[in-house]
């Protein structure tokens, strides 16, 4: 029988599993098992947790709740995490040497920290020794002797604020407790969107109150206690009912438990707890509405002071239900999925005026045939005033105004692998960067749609972007084109790049780094385009390499290398060449839709995840052959590896993993839903992986491997 069973919630945000449960096998005490409890046998977590396991006996993986998980842990005591929560180097040696100190307690309370999403700083709990039950504890901050759960038949009840439940029947039941003054557990928090807690959660926040008090009610409790756990369960339920939407049942309902389990002698202080009291729900709405004013006033000049003059007197103006506007990387261009949104929007909607963002240096390069206005012109902020519909790969600034009616899509530009949005808060060098978190998650709440491709990106999404928008799991449109175009497609644009109809095209599209990297120094590309030999010609997409370099300049000359980063048409360079070299880059996950080979050159895969924070490791689950060297990099070109049948398996288990949503008709999807307001039911289904046929690449042969 283990010391401690730890058991492991995940939801929705499977990127955390990882971390969670790397800081549990890191633990200097070693008796334990960890039980990872997914709520689908089918999920991306579940796929993390099995990987676990295969290298760990001491995890055990069920499919369920809190409660499944309770099932299966068989240790004298157990720990509940959440998503968010990690265990501290060396909690468990101190949790096993206070409970011999102390005895077989029933509970344990550790000491935690809250460190909050954006850049304050932590906020720790530490508690005296003893009975420290006059404050509400975390569920993930505890350890219980599990027969003492067992002999209580305690579990966790479905729905909304069942932790509150727990922890206060917990403490009813709780004979001998203690308390650990060493922080264990740590938490991020998340951001408390506005989608948290629906109207309908609150009657089940009220069906926990009633379920404390009527077994409270059936224990002679001190007086003390008794007022004090009254006291905090409408805390909770006042603090609930100043959220928007509050609703006169609610109200009224809550008022009657307050009346029927107020103790005796209690004092109802201050205003909302007599309102409350009273069930004066009218005048307690108007109270709420009087504080709203004041914060509204409050605000009302440094909104004032944000809008652009033109754009406020815009915006007075009726929204345009024909107008919807595109964006791509900022500005930079006619690109990406905003594109391929706008290209068939133009085919299927063409009522709808389709605008496209752009800076003042990008006009040249614009296609003839599509309007365009300059980001920051007087029309840019008349059509972000107006325009019924926004598309954007990234997020339009923070002056623009989300007005009711309008509906903002967000496309994304990549599947990621590395940390997102506010996951990259614990990567210091990486959140300075990004900076203001608060800033982007207002913008973030300017989405009504997020697009995926696969539901690791949903996952993600939706941890990295904490807030109400709908996911619309349709793949990326700007792959389309991997399914749509031809052959003779694919024979155009490499003639029109110079690469020889007998050369096997390699596309080498490394990522960035958010650290210091002399990458002509680890990485001789002259050399590796010398020793392929003359089947291969390398396309280069990084232009940091060709800046004054001799060797680099010479192998241009000879016809080995082909620089195509100033080229804008990333998919236009994937469907010319005939294998992908990358590191870290999120083109993998595009490009494996061609079904074409896949390298991945992983020469500094640990300071990469250590620096940046990644959601998978990428090493046990590559698209293909992982080469840690220049020379296994080569070696794996000259044997013929690249191409052989293990390169298949794996593309093709990752195929399974992150295309599952792109099959050609992304765009359609998007626009019939979005600008057409077709339900799910009619839009295009989803077309089965192994019958979806990319186009073919140009260079039918292909080496096979020596015997």
């Amino acid at each position: 029988m283990p010391r401690f069973s730890i058991i492991v919630t995940i939801q929705d945000v499977a990127g955390r599993l990882p971390s969670i449960l790397d800081s549990a096998l890191a633990q200097s005490f070693t008796d334990f098992e960890l039980i990872p409890a997914c709520e689908t046998a089918d999920s991306p977590a579940s796929g993390v947790a099995a990987e676990y396991a295969e290298r760990d006996s001491r995890i055990v993986t069920v499919t369920g709740s809190r409660d499944a998980g309770l099932r299966a842990a068989t240790g004298t005591y157990v720990l509940f995490l959440g998503a968010r929560d990690v265990l501290t180097p060396g909690a468990l040696t101190a949790m096993d040497t206070h409970l011999r100190e102390t005895g077989e307690v029933d509970v344990l309370h550790l000491g935690h920290e809250q460190v909050p999403w954006w850049d304050g700083e932590p906020k720790t709990e530490l508690f005296e020794n003893g009975d420290p039950t006059d404050v509400r504890l975390p569920v993930w901050a505890t350890a219980y002797r599990r027969t003492f759960l067992a002999d209580h038949q305690l579990a966790f009840t479905p729905g909304n604020f069942t932790d509150l439940g727990w922890s206060e029947l917990v403490s009813l039941a709780a004979k001998e407790t203690a308390a650990l003054r060493t922080v264990c557990v740590r938490r991020h928090e998340r951001r408390q969107s506005t989608n948290n807690r629906a109207p309908g959660g609150r009657a089940e926040l009220l069906d926990q109150v009633e379920l404390v008090l009527n077994s409270a009610a059936e224990q002679s409790l001190p007086e003390g206690r008794l007022q004090a756990l009254f006291d905090q369960l409408f805390a909770e339920v006042l603090d609930t009912a100043t959220e928007p939407g509050l609703r006169r049942v609610f109200f009224r309902r809550a008022a009657r438990l307050y009346r029927r389990h107020r103790p005796p002698g209690h004092r109802t202080e201050g205003l909302r707890n007599r309102l409350l009291a009273c069930g004066a729900f009218t005048a307690f709405r108007a109270l709420l509405g009087v504080n709203q004013l004041a914060a509204r006033a409050r605000s009302y000049a440094a909104r004032i002071a944000r809008r652009r003059r033109p754009y406020a007197r815009y915006l007075r103006k009726p929204v345009d239900e024909n107008l919807a506007v595109y964006a791509a990387y900022w500005g930079r261009g006619y690109a990406c999925n905003p594109a391929a949104i706008h290209r068939k929007a133009r085919e299927l909607a063409p009522h709808i005026r389709s605008v496209f963002l752009v800076r003042e240096q990008e006009l040249p390069h614009m296609p003839e045939d599509v309007e365009s206005v300059v980001i920051g012109s007087r029309r840019y902020w008349e059509v972000m005033a107006r325009a019924k519909y926004a598309f954007n790969n990234v997020n339009f600034e923070t002056a623009v105004r989300k007005r009711p009616g309008t509906v903002h899509v967000q496309t994304h530009h990549g599947t990621p692998l590395k940390r997102m949005g506010v996951d990259q808060i614990e990567y210091r060098a990486v959140a300075a960067a990004t900076g203001n978190f608060g800033r982007l998650m207002r913008r973030v709440d300017r989405w009504d749609y997020s697009l995926s491709s696969n539901a690791h990106s949903t996952e993600v999404w939706s941890g990295a972007y904490p807030s109400s928008f709908q996911h619309l799991e349709y793949g990326y449109p700007r792959n389309d084109r991997f399914y749509t175009a031809d052959p003779g497609e694919v024979t155009a644009i490499r003639e029109r790049l110079g690469i020889p109809e007998d050369r096997v095209a390699l596309l080498y599209a490394p990522t960035f780094r958010d650290y210091p990297r002399d990458v002509s120094a680890q990485f001789d590309l002259a050399r590796f385009c010398t020793e392929l030999g003359p089947e291969f010609v390398v396309l280069l997409r990084a232009h940091y390499f060709l800046d004054g370099n001799a060797d680099l300049q010479q192998a241009v000359a000879a016809g080995q290398l082909i620089d195509v980063t100033s080229l804008r048409e990333t998919e236009d360079i994937c469907l010319a060449s005939d294998a992908l070299i990358t590191d870290y880059s999120s083109i993998m996950f595009d490009y494996a839709n061609l079904d074409r080979p896949i390298v991945t050159y992983a020469d500094d895969w640990d300071v990469y995840r250590d620096t940046r924070g990644v959601y998978f490791d990428l090493l046990s689950g590559p698209p293909g052959h992982v080469a840690r060297t220049q020379d296994e990099l080569i070696q794996v070109f000259t044997t013929g590896e690249w191409a052989d049948e293990r390169s298949a398996g794996l593309r093709a288990r990752f195929r399974e993993r992150f295309c599952q949503f792109d099959d050609g008709r992304a765009a359609e999807r998007v626009v019939r839903r979005v600008l057409l307001g077709q339900p799910e039911e009619e839009l295009p289904p989803l077309i089965p992986l192994g019958e979806r046929l990319p186009v073919p690449a140009a260079t039918p042969r292909l080496r096979t491997p020596a015997l």
